[in-house]
């Protein structure tokens, strides 16, 4: 007579089975409520993105033409309206370059001081100690002024890899003046591609503070006014780091000067040829040599982009806890199938 199979299976097993799987779904479907509850307050509370009281200039200008070459061993940094290549050894960059546009010379804001060293630099960069009862002044390279569109650019250009050691009497002399005329030139063209920085290919130099901050002889600026076609003019600008009381054309010359002086190659991305035309000369007649002004004319802002306030951040918080708890319970419940 044929056995019966032994029963594995306890009696009342199948229905607590089901009960707990059943409780199981239920609280899927009570988190899953919860959460279409909390998105639907994050859209109702979340604030509305306010219109810009300005937008930037629209042409295509071309995306990084106002860098020269790299320069071999040197960290390049990009902060808010500029990048720089900082040079460790001297505690400075060897060029900051940017893109000024005619709406960054309108900008609305005012001078906000707040130098400090740049966490960005892995090597450590100078600090303003280094420059304290120097005699030097903690010299812009691009200019605050430059930077009046936008609180983060201001703020981002009081980083000391942003300076150099000047002497008073030239940084709010001949090079505040060589850095207004450029305005214009910003102005009159609608945007211009600048670098800028200390030569520092003529040592030895003086030092100062504690990182040896090098104090540079002279400076520089090379300046491209380019249509992105067939219209393109450069000049550059070669300055001692002293008083003066010439005019700012009177320092002009040549890229293909400045590239001999400083050792660096401006403006690599433009075509051979246009390149070559606009870098072996230029034309004083080419440029307007009045300093910007802006008195009376309608000031630019880029407003800064704003986190969502309490309530919304608090929902946001209570999604993310609800979504993690619900990913729980869907992988307890898939185990338990």
């Amino acid at each position: 007579m044929a056995s019966k199979q032994k029963q594995t299976t306890k009696p009342g097993a199948n229905r607590k089975s089901g009960k707990r799987h059943s409780r199981a779904g239920k609280k899927i479907l009570f988190f899953l409520f919860v959460l279409v509850v909390l998105c639907i307050l994050l859209v109702m509370f979340a604030p509305e993105p306010e219109p810009e009281a300005t937008t930037m200039d629209t042409a295509d200008w071309i995306q990084g033409l106002e860098l020269p070459a790299p320069v071999p061993g040197e960290q390049i940094i990009t902060h808010t309206g500029y990048t720089l290549s900082y040079n460790e050894e001297y505690e400075q960059p060897s060029y900051v370059a940017y893109l000024l546009t005619r709406d960054k010379v309108y900008g609305a804001l005012d001078r906000a001081d707040n130098f400090r060293a740049d966490p960005t630099v892995t090597t450590g960069s100078a600090t303003p100690d280094d420059y304290r009862s120097s005699g030097y002044d903690r010299g812009h390279l691009c200019p605050a002024a430059d930077q009046k569109w936008s609180a983060q650019a201001m703020d981002d250009s009081f980083y000391m890899s942003n300076m150099s050691p000047q002497v008073p009497a030239f940084n709010r002399g001949i090079w505040g003046s060589l850095e207004a005329t450029v305005r214009t030139f910003a102005n009159d063209y609608g945007a211009v591609y600048v670098a800028t920085g200390p030569v520092l290919t003529d040592g030895p130099y003086k030092t100062i503070g504690a990182n040896k901050v090098a104090v540079p002889k002279e400076y520089y600026k090379a300046v491209l006014a380019y249509d992105g076609k067939e219209n393109a003019k450069a000049i550059g600008f070669l300055l001692p780091n002293e008083g003066s009381k010439k005019k700012v054309q009177d320092y002009a010359c040549s890229i293909d000067d400045l590239e001999l002086k400083t050792g660096l190659d401006f403006f690599p991305k433009l075509d051979d040829n246009i390149e070559m035309t606009v870098e072996d000369s230029y034309s004083l007649k080419d440029w307007d040599w009045r300093e910007f002004s802006a008195k009376d004319e309608p000031k630019t802002l880029v407003p800064e982009t704003k986190t969502s306030d309490k309530r919304s951040e608090s929902i946001k918080q209570v999604i993310l806890v609800v979504a993690s708890e619900l990913r729980k319970q869907l992988v307890t419940w898939i185990n338990t199938l």
